[in-house]
């Protein structure tokens, strides 16, 4: 009997064993959806991810590259700069670049870019694919007021007579601004007491006692803060204002800068003004202030004589040194920045 039950035993568990073959295929056959949907958002959302920040890239690019070109009065390619930067954003084929708006008067554009992401694992759950779609802002304007990083200025007229650039009036004659080619030739630019030009009175100077120079901040050359429309004290004299060294000078070789340039003058000695008008961009390749103040070898003028060298150029600024206004004076420089 005893041994009856033992094969009994032996028999059962056999069958019982033999019911569980099979059941990992079943359990891993119910796993596979939810498998394939984590994988989908894994992989597919991850992906739409990294694709929305290069559609992101795109616009942002292609709002400020869209603001450089009317900035420069260009604005007749928009729709294709647009386009150019959301192909060349996207790893990817089917990116599409749009101006959304453009106001020229206002100096603002809105680009919006998009693309169709198709998915790799979504279409289990029913999802083929997905638009994504960016966008981004961005203004442009004139220098209305900032910050100059050399503490230099010269009038409109000095700036034509000497560099040879065409001024612009409006019907009634006023000067509203200067004609400022993409590229032009390397110039010696003189300080008023030796520019000998015919835009000085008796003195020499635009400002009896003054020789161009401007009041700096009291501890940093490289601050100068001034608005169109507003006045700036003259540091007078024919040395360099006394918080300068020629290290503040040397940095800004081969750099552009903004030069403040003025229409008026005001007081004499310790109580002369300029009053700013615009501000031109000088890419400074030399200049000489006496002394230790002075590059190249030769230098560009000698003896008294204070001048600067290089060139007035169309140039698009991206700091935020300086306030702007698509209604500013038009003198080369413009201002750039994002607002989306």
């Amino acid at each position: 009997m005893q041994r009856l039950r033992a094969q009994f035993a032996t028999l059962t568990s056999r069958l019982e064993k033999g019911r569980d073959r099979g059941a990992s295929a079943v359990i891993t056959a119910l796993m596979m959806v939810p498998i394939m949907i984590l994988a989908a958002l894994a992989i597919d959302v991850g992906a739409m991810h990294a694709e929305q920040q290069q559609l992101q890239t795109g616009a942002d690019a292609g709002a400020l590259a869209v603001a450089q070109d009317c900035a420069r009065d260009d604005c007749a390619t928009t729709a294709a700069t647009a386009q150019s930067m959301a192909s060349a954003n996207l790893n990817a084929a089917g990116a599409i670049g749009e101006i959304e708006s453009l106001d020229e008067t206002a100096g603002e554009v809105k680009v919006q870019t998009s693309a169709v992401r198709e998915h790799w694992f979504a279409p289990i759950v029913g999802i083929n694919s997905t638009r994504l779609q960016a966008q981004s802002g961005a203004r442009w304007g004139y220098p209305t007021g900032g910050t100059a990083v050399l503490p230099v200025a010269f009038s409109w007229c000095a700036l034509t007579a000497q560099a040879g650039i065409t001024v612009l009036r409006d019907p009634n004659g006023t000067v509203i601004g200067v004609n400022m080619p993409s590229t032009s030739a390397q110039r010696t630019v003189n300080f008023t007491k030796s520019s000998a030009t015919t835009c000085t009175g008796p003195s020499g100077n635009a400002v009896p006692g003054g020789f161009g120079w401007l009041t700096p901040s009291s501890t940093n050359c490289g601050k100068t803060e001034s608005i169109i429309g507003g006045w700036v004290g003259s540091d007078t004299g024919n040395n360099v204002p006394s918080p300068c060294n020629n290290a503040e000078f040397q940095k800004w070789l081969g750099k552009t800068v903004l030069l403040p340039i003025f229409d008026q003058t005001r007081g004499t000695g310790n109580s002369g003004e300029y009053r700013v008008f615009g501000y031109a961009a000088f890419t400074l390749s030399g200049y000489y202030f006496a002394g230790q103040y002075s590059h190249p070898s030769p230098a560009p003028c000698g003896g008294s004589e204070r001048c600067i060298r290089g060139s007035f150029d169309r140039f698009v600024d991206l700091t935020e040194n300086f306030d702007y206004s698509p209604s500013g004076p038009r003198m080369g420089a413009a201002v750039v920045a994002l607002t989306e």
